[in-house]
């Protein structure tokens, strides 16, 4: 009778032992995986920094009639993109989980730059080159929708103000790989203040806070203050950024 006691107690501490176990089990089963998604506009507010190069070029009739001298020199002077760096600060607003409004305040350098020669095959042997720079500097004011694809992944528009800092411009020549002339000048006084644009891009932002982005600036005022030509802002730009 004792044995059977025992055996009988044995069976039912086995049967409490394997329900324990399966229900162990089960838990480990639903528990869900840790998340590693990366951001989205449901993370709150975010204030960041960011910083990058521009590759900037002004548009405009007044350079189409530049582009159609440098036809007529047969490609002695052309027309080059100017590279140049921004940096700055932005404050990312959530206004739901896909959509944020971001506004900004950036360091921007602008402009363009001319490379030529002598068109004229009897001076060739001069070695003869030109070159003109346009560096304008702003102060970025974008306020920014940013609309979330995917966790990270997000697209960007919106109006851009920006307050000329600082407008020069430089010529150089040179001639038998000597520099026979340079001279620096200072046009901000013959442009406007103030430029408006729209900007759009694409981005990514990670969990860690770091993101990276690309975008392009189009310019729809003319830096001429006083209307004797027509010339707009033209910048595509890339950056990396961290928000806290």
């Amino acid at each position: 009778m004792r044995t059977n006691q025992l055996l009988a107690r044995l069976g039912a501490a086995a049967l409490l032992v394997s329900g324990f176990a399966t229900a162990s089990q089960a838990q480990v089963r639903r528990a869900p995986a840790p998340s590693y998604s990366s951001s989205s506009a449901t993370d709150g507010v975010k204030f960041g920094i960011r910083a990058g190069l521009n590759v900037a070029d002004l548009s405009g009739d007044a350079v189409d009639s530049f582009t159609d001298l440098t036809d007529l020199a047969n490609g002695a002077v052309n027309k080059q993109m100017k590279p140049g760096f921004y940096a700055g600060l932005y404050a990312t607003l959530p206004l739901g989980p896909r959509f944020a409004i971001e506004p900004g305040l950036g360091y921007s350098e602008k402009g363009t730059k001319l490379k030529g020669t002598i068109p004229f095959e009897q001076f060739k042997f001069i070695n003869a080159k030109l070159d003109g720079t346009a560096r304008l500097a702003y102060l970025d004011i974008p306020v920014l929708a940013k609309a979330y694809i995917t966790d990270g992944l997000y697209v960007y528009a919106g109006p851009q103000a920006s307050v000329l800092l600082s407008g020069k411009a430089r010529v150089k020549a040179s001639a038998f790989g000597f520099s026979a002339y340079q001279n620096d000048f200072d046009v901000k006084d013959q442009l406007r203040s103030v430029d408006f644009a729209v900007v759009g891009g694409l981005g990514y932002q990670f969990q860690n806070g770091f993101g990276l982005s690309a975008g392009y600036d189009y310019g729809l005022s003319s830096l001429d203050k006083n209307n004797n030509f027509d010339a707009q802002n033209r910048v595509i730009k890339a950056s990396l950024n961290y928000s806290f």
